[in-house]
């Protein structure tokens, strides 16, 4: 007989997400429909390594009145880290850092707090380590956020649409000015390894341009379309560049080494490129890091409705003790698959799938040919 639900915490994990708030209010109104109580756990497992984290203004009861006008903020209101992974925790021992691993301490505090079920929400990563979690025996239930759409058993992530809609505005700006002084603009975009983020905004935005990790790039083939431009008067073009993308004879680029407790930085790849290929081009070139604007501001309606559905649906899985599950989207249903399914393969985009095959036939280069 599964245990009755009484007490559920949820936390919010990775870099922050348009539509986590919807989350959020989802599983708060649901949950308390259901009678049960819902405590916010602060900066995702932070709250559970340290109970006094923050204090007074860190884990707290949820209570319907504090979510009901959050479904159109960015971010969200639990607070999120990428630095708190338990099994990898940055500590300081003598002057010198290192990473430990205090999972047994976020097991003990969850029990300390008396919590029936955690509902952690989170990209990759935040899956990799509730997994972990699920096998020391918290009783867990995820709900997959990623901007990067990487996150593999869901056909959507919440996040996602919102990100591609900056990036979509910002070529749009873009495009005038490039038109304006003939010059060559690069729009660096987010991603990490998957060019989902650079491959739809740039054919929404129309883009002439687009590397991604998926598709190690050539200069000289860069070079050859932007030329293929200017022979048919066209002085100007828009690339877009993933942070992950990498020429096909080197690497990614990085803002420096690891630092300890975070995942590595990628950075600069707009900027490797637009160095490689203006020597070659009697046109200026000009980069733009989009940078942390695709992450905030108010979800699209599409991110909204697809994380309170999401948040409703956790609290589901929760009442039917299916932990070590994640809610998923299948297109037109939700469903719960393992945690286990989700992290097993990186998502990543097809080179030669149809999407990428609709982008050439309307005449985006991806630096290959």
């Amino acid at each position: 007989m599964a245990k009755k639900i009484e007490r559920i915490g949820i936390m919010t994990g990775g870099g922050d997400c348009p539509g986590l708030n919807a989350v959020i209010r989802a599983v708060v109104l649901k949950a308390h429909a259901r009678g049960w109580k819902v405590m916010g756990l602060e900066d995702a497992t932070a709250g559970l390594i340290d109970l006094d984290y923050r204090s007074p203004h860190g884990n707290r009861w949820l209570e319907p009145d504090d979510v009901q006008d959050i479904l159109v903020r960015g971010g969200t209101i639990l607070g999120t880290s990428n630095r708190s992974d338990p099994f990898h925790f940055v500590v300081e021992e003598n002057g010198e850092k290192k990473e430990v691993d205090v999972s047994d301490t976020v097991v003990e505090n969850f029990k300390k707090l008396e919590l029936d079920a955690l509902i952690s929400v989170g990209g990759d990563g935040s899956m990799k380590i509730a997994q972990k979690l699920m096998d020391k025996g918290i009783p867990v239930v995820g709900v997959p956020k990623t901007i990067d759409q990487d996150l593999g058993a869901t056909d959507y992530t919440f996040g996602f649409n919102t990100a591609v809609q900056a990036c979509t505005d910002a070529i749009d700006r873009l495009q005038d000015t490039a038109a304006s002084h003939d010059r060559v603009m690069f729009l660096e975009v987010m991603g990490r390894n998957a060019g989902w983020i650079a491959l739809a905004s740039a054919i929404a935005g129309g883009a002439h341009i687009c590397v991604i990790p998926e598709i190690p790039y050539r200069p000289q083939a860069i070079v050859d379309a932007i030329k293929r431009r200017l022979s048919k008067g066209r002085p100007f073009a828009i690339a877009v560049v993933a942070e992950g993308a990498k020429p096909a004879e080197g690497d990614q680029s990085f803002a420096g080494p690891r630092e300890l407790g975070a995942m590595p930085k990628l950075f600069g790849a707009a900027y490797k490129l637009a160095a490689q290929i203006e020597p070659h081009l009697d046109l200026d070139c000009r980069v733009t890091v989009l940078g942390h604007i695709q992450r905030g501001g108010s979800p699209t309606q599409f991110d909204r409705i697809l994380g309170t559905r999401f948040g409703a649906a956790a609290v589901d899985a929760v009442a039917e003790g299916k932990f070590g599950q994640m809610v998923a989207l299948r297109t037109p249903e939700i469903v719960t698959v393992p945690i286990s399914e989700a992290i097993a393969n990186e998502r990543n985009v097809d080179p030669n799938g149809q999407l990428v095959q609709a982008a050439r036939d309307t005449g985006i280069s991806f630096g290959d040919r």
